[in-house]
């Protein structure tokens, strides 16, 4: 699986390089265009889950024990699994969902559309199941029954802000100035000031100093978070695509590498510093990691379930209100059950989605001339 995984990467990233140099003016945009705050604020959001605020803490610990990791600082491994180059996949899904998609249509054959949904709703369930995972490790003592209570309680609340993409847009802003003032909190909260934020944050430095160490998976760990971010690529692509306001190639690519990174790189940071100097977190900030977390989840899954109501046409007008709500909770909810009594791998998914993105090349490659021909757009 890791060779399939580590071509694929390499594809990726070739793919990348040749529609920089190629079409690096080329200008489009999306049939919802927002200002570039708010399709910050939806990518952000929708592209990332639960596990940007709980992971870290478990993580820095075994990033310190194991030899494979020894060439960086356990923050610099953090943020390498996270952030900048990674969200690569992200830039070639949303520029393919932008330049090419209207004029192929590929992801409407239905087939391609099949599997493009199961990977949709299969993605969808998993990030409820890894907040499923999770909670116990921030609510001290929580039973069962309130644990699995309250993850129905998040999938209720997604599938009801996506009953109008209006939700979406609003949750997306609201949850990335939340994720702001908790980064704030935490700052203040454990006396980091500006010289202990800018010592432990110089030491993301030896992610970019050591980059190329990320490009392949250097542990079945790491292996396992590109898998994800394989899985999440085309689904995060084809939703936000349509939120981009008149961007072109270059600016699109250097706003998806920067400006994701730099609030990612600040968490990270803040809680390198709190784990590096064995300051415990407080009753009430835990709370809020857990709210904030709860509000990422819920933003993750409302994208993801408008995305794959709309390509069904499962959507409220067809269905009705109440009918939407209970069809789509029913669903998530009982496939978030199988992730948990079934051995269903996120890795499944992801190599799922490597091959709809070896048929998308090899369909894109036979219909060359007819994008060619269709072409709107001038770089």
């Amino acid at each position: 699986m890791q060779t399939i995984l580590s071509i694929a990467i390499i594809v990726v990233l070739l793919t990348s390089l040749v529609l920089l140099v190629r079409w690096p003016t080329l200008r489009f945009v999306g049939s919802m265009p927002t200002k570039m705050f708010a399709f910050m604020a939806i990518l952000f959001t929708s592209g990332l889950d639960v596990g940007l605020i709980m992971f870290p803490l478990t993580e820095f610990p075994v990033y310190e024990a194991e030899a494979v990791y020894g060439f960086a600082s356990p923050l610099a491994i953090e943020f390498g699994f996270w952030g900048f180059l990674i969200w690569l996949f992200y830039f070639l899904t949303t520029f393919y969902f932008c330049v090419v998609e209207p004029r192929l249509k590929i992801f409407e054959i239905p087939w391609v559309k099949f599997l493009n949904n199961v990977v949709i709703i299969g993605t969808c369930a998993f990030t409820g199941y890894l907040f499923l995972t999770y909670i116990p490790s921030y609510i001290d003592g929580i039973s069962d029954l309130a644990k699995f209570s309250l993850v129905a309680f998040v999938v209720f609340c997604a599938v009801l802000s996506s009953t109008h993409v209006r939700y979406v847009k609003i949750l997306s802003i609201s949850s990335t100035w939340l994720f702001f003032a908790l980064i704030a909190a935490m700052w203040f909260a454990g006396d980091m000031g500006l010289t202990g934020f800018t010592t432990t944050a110089a030491e993301l430095g030896e992610y970019f100093t050591n980059i190329h160490e990320f490009v392949l998976p250097m542990s079945d760990y790491h292996a396992f978070y590109l898998f994800w971010w394989f899985a999440w690529s085309i689904m995060i692509g084809q939703f936000v695509a349509r939120f981009v306001g008149a961007l072109n190639t270059w600016q699109l690519l250097l706003a998806l590498l920067i400006l994701p990174s730099i609030p990612i790189g600040t968490w990270f940071a803040v809680l390198y510093y709190y784990h590096s100097n064995a300051i415990e977190i407080s009753a009430v900030l835990n709370t809020s990691m857990v709210v904030v977390g709860v509000v990422f989840v819920i933003n993750s899954l409302d994208s993801l379930t408008r995305l794959y109501t709309d390509n069904l046409g499962l959507t409220v007008e067809r269905l009705g209100v109440l009918k939407y709500i209970a069809v789509h909770w029913i669903l998530l909810y009982s496939l978030i059950l199988m992730y948990q009594f079934t051995p269903l791998k996120i890795e499944w998914v992801g190599l799922l989605v490597i091959g709809i993105y070896a048929c998308v090349y090899f369909l894109i490659f036979s219909r060359r001339k007819n994008l060619l021909n269709k072409s709107r757009y001038k770089g």
